[in-house]
């Protein structure tokens, strides 16, 4: 079977076991992921690796929160098309048509489901449905 090439995913979250979680589940299928714990270490990652396929961001963050990042990554030539996944406790709703208006490609509501965030994931970055599969062994 020909090797499947690694997406590298950042995932930018100042709680430590949501970024364990997200890596577990996205790490079952095509991705790599590097793993920020506030705002300002994403923009260093960001500004470090050019391979990085999707962000993941939680809004509420030390330094800078997620929308801020999300707001730098969009004005910036390099980043301006990396998808981005925007993670928010319950209740913070009206971050949702901040991050929309900012260019997130989705928006999920703490807690969120693991396997909807890999399916987006794997959405946004092409990887073909039928490797969705995978995730289930």
């Amino acid at each position: 079977m020909l090797e499947q090439q690694r997406i590298h995913v950042l995932v930018a979250d100042d709680e430590p076991h949501i970024g364990r979680i997200i890596k577990m589940k996205l790490e079952q299928g095509p991705f790599d992921v590097t793993l920020a714990y506030d705002g300002r270490e994403a923009l260093e990652l960001m500004a470090s690796d050019a391979e990085i396929a999707l962000v993941v961001l939680d809004v509420m963050m030390p330094h800078l929160n997620g929308l801020d990042v999300l707001a730098r990554l969009r004005e910036d030539e390099r980043w301006r098309v990396v998808p981005c996944i925007v993670l928010t406790a319950a209740g913070q709703e009206q971050h949702h048509k901040q991050a929309m208006a900012l260019g997130a490609n989705e928006f999920l509501t703490k807690p969120f489901s693991p396997k909807k965030l890999y399916a987006r994931a794997a959405e946004l970055t092409g990887v073909p449905s039928e490797e969705l599969g995978a995730s289930e062994h």
